[in-house]
């Protein structure tokens, strides 16, 4: 039987924070992969203790200290900073000097002083994000705040802090987790492109070369216009892959939308999933061992039969169940993104990947690990697994502004941050960009990192779908072996 860690939360907390705090602690401690059982603060000995101050922890290998005050307040904090301390790396709130006191002994205990409980809670839900200005299409502007300043993104705040604790208790003498990834590997990486314009519609598309590349896309906008170039390059994406002994998804979009559309506000994707061309195309990239996921519609988080209506056809037309989605735009319910996320477990989807930010690279909830969100209305974890998108290549083209610097070192950045986490590099890379005269370094950006990732040893590459379907196990396996830490509800 797997060891389970004996943790024990405050009464005082557990009565009115308990679904948060024991959703934030099961996210820490299955990320890490450590089974668990909670435990009451009188029992003679345990792990861990997560109490509003230390004499009140009993005999704890580990204490905690939580603030209730931010708990009670939580939606009010705002990111001044990210401050270090002792290796470890947090927000820092408005008001607040950044300066932490560092772990300390008391008696045989270990003590953390700050609650790094609520910074994780604060981060994974995206608290802030309400706050900041947003476009048309729900996409946010983080220019001159302190997340873009320290980069957050780039960061991954709160599995940091999962690291952080792990190696507290690897220090403490504690046994090594459950590993995160299969084959000994530190970190995984997958791959989804995003089937937007699969089928250039000829008078158009010479008018979006010119406006991406000026007179120098004359030619190519020429060729276009004359059939001679086009988006159609599966076959080269899958040959691309097969040689490097990698296989991805591709995500294509089942509601067929029209240029009026398009101009009055609803950007959907021209083509029919229902064509005889597609289901050919659907055969080839299923022989070829490639997964077909959902891109769902720009509006498709407006109505849950529409949204479950995108998935049927696609699963019609292409033979198979449809397990992953990510939304065309990224666009969920800009007012309420848990919204959305509620509609991925009520459609059912296994997992999703569209917690990120359009303009910036990095991990929009600060964390590098796979999870499951927690859904704040109804005070539970959602059964829809979060796999956070990282890198979408019109981030270093489109909004390069937002991305500065040589493109290969912030992208080999991230994918050391991933590793050093034991996190996950998930990328977005748009089907149509193969052609480099249409797309100049666009694919070769990918390719050249995907060479990087696969020349590592240490980095697992698969499909998205079955990367989730690895952490969804594990997960299960981890709450099998644990008792307790449920997020029964309770009045606030």
């Amino acid at each position: 039987m797997m060891q389970r860690l004996r943790i024990a939360i405050d009464p005082l907390l557990r009565e009115t924070y308990g679904p948060e705090i024991a959703w934030t602690w099961g996210l820490l401690l299955s990320g890490m992969g450590y089974a668990w059982e909670e435990v009451a603060l009188s029992e003679a000995l345990c792990d861990i203790a997560y109490v509003i101050a230390p004499e009140r922890a009993g005999h704890a290998r580990l204490i905690i200290c939580a603030d209730p005050q931010r708990w009670r307040q939580c939606s009010h904090y705002r990111l001044a900073g990210v401050g270090r301390n002792n290796g470890w790396q947090y927000p820092v709130y408005s008001g607040e000097s950044g300066d932490e006191a560092a772990i300390f002994a008391l008696d045989d205990s270990l003590v953390y002083p700050r609650d790094i409980i609520f910074d994780v809670f604060w981060l994974a839900t995206g608290q802030e994000e309400a706050r900041w200005p947003k476009n048309k299409h729900g996409y946010v502007d983080i220019t001159g705040t302190p997340a873009e300043r320290e980069q957050i993104l780039h960061l991954a705040l709160a599995s940091g802090i999962g690291v952080g604790l792990q190696r507290t208790l690897a220090n403490l003498g504690y046994a090594e987790p459950l590993p995160r990834w299969p084959y000994g590997k530190r970190a995984a990486a997958g791959v989804g492109h995003d089937v937007d314009y699969p089928e250039v519609i000829r008078w158009l598309e010479p008018l979006r070369i010119l406006r991406r590349q000026g007179t120098s896309g004359l030619a190519p906008a020429a060729a276009v216009a004359a059939g001679s170039r086009h988006h159609w390059h599966f076959a080269s994406w899958v040959e691309m892959e097969k040689r490097l002994n990698t296989r991805s998804a591709f995500y294509f979009v089942a509601r067929k939308g029209s240029l009026l559309e398009y101009a009055a506000g609803t950007p959907d994707s021209f083509y029919d999933v229902r064509s005889r061309r597609f289901q050919q195309l659907f055969r080839y990239l299923a022989e070829e061992g490639f997964e077909i996921g959902l891109h769902a519609s720009y509006r498709a988080f407006e109505s849950r039969e529409k949204f479950a209506a995108e998935k049927q056809i696609l699963e019609a037309a292409s033979g198979q169940p449809v397990r992953g989605n990510r939304h065309h735009y990224w666009h969920l319910n800009p007012l309420d993104p848990e919204e959305t996320l509620l509609l991925h477990e009520q459609v059912g989807f296994s997992y999703d990947t569209s917690l990120v930010h359009d303009r910036y690279a990095g991990w929009r909830r600060g964390l590098a690990w796979p999870f499951f969100p927690f859904l704040q209305n109804e005070r539970r974890e959602l059964k829809t697994l979060q796999l956070p998108t990282a890198w979408m290549d019109d981030q270093v083209f489109g909004h390069r502004a937002y991305n500065a610097g040589d493109r290969q070192e912030l992208l080999r950045s991230l994918v050391d941050r991933a590793a050093e986490q034991g996190g996950c590099m998930l990328i977005d890379v748009h089907e149509y960009i193969y052609d480099e005269r249409l797309f100049p370094e666009w694919a070769q950006t990918y390719r050249e990192l995907w060479e990087y990732l696969v020349a590592r040893s240490d980095v697992w590459i698969d499909t998205p779908c079955r990367i989730a379907d690895y952490w969804i196990a594990r997960y299960k396996t981890l709450q099998r072996a644990s008792h307790g830490l449920t997020a029964e509800r309770s009045a606030v």
